[in-house]
């Protein structure tokens, strides 16, 4: 029936944030030498697009994200909150200081390895 359902950019989003929460890899560019953009990469820049349109429905998508996404996932959930709130995102990188779940990390051409622990502290560091 017209009109029932969720609408795509409601689908586009839900399906970006589920890409978000099982990722094992953390790139905020394209990766390799031919500059490749991750599929995860992809989901951030959704997610990141939706901020401006849809703050609140980000925001519970966000807080799902640090309480069950993978490592990986709840890195992107907070870095993602420093745009939205950054009070909560100190607050969450804070928490996710005790997290020692490890995932991939890609800086252009450089592939390296991390924990959440680690990360969380460089971050708070960093705001």
């Amino acid at each position: 029936m017209f009109g029932m359902g969720k609408r795509s950019g409601e689908r586009e989003l839900d399906a970006a944030v589920e890409e978000l929460a099982g990722a094992d890899t953390v790139a905020f560019g394209g990766v390799g030498i031919a500059g490749t953009l991750l599929p995860v990469t992809e989901a951030y820049r959704r997610v990141e697009a939706a901020l401006a349109e849809r703050p609140e429905t980000v925001r519970e998508k966000l807080d799902r994200l640090l309480r069950s996404g993978s490592p990986a996932g709840k890195a992107y959930a907070a870095t993602l909150l420093e745009r939205l709130d950054p009070a909560a995102a100190r607050d969450a990188w804070s928490r996710l200081r005790e997290d020692s779940g490890e995932f991939t990390t890609f800086s252009g051409c450089v592939m390296g390895s991390a924990n959440l622990r680690g990360y969380a502290a460089d971050r708070l560091a960093g705001l």
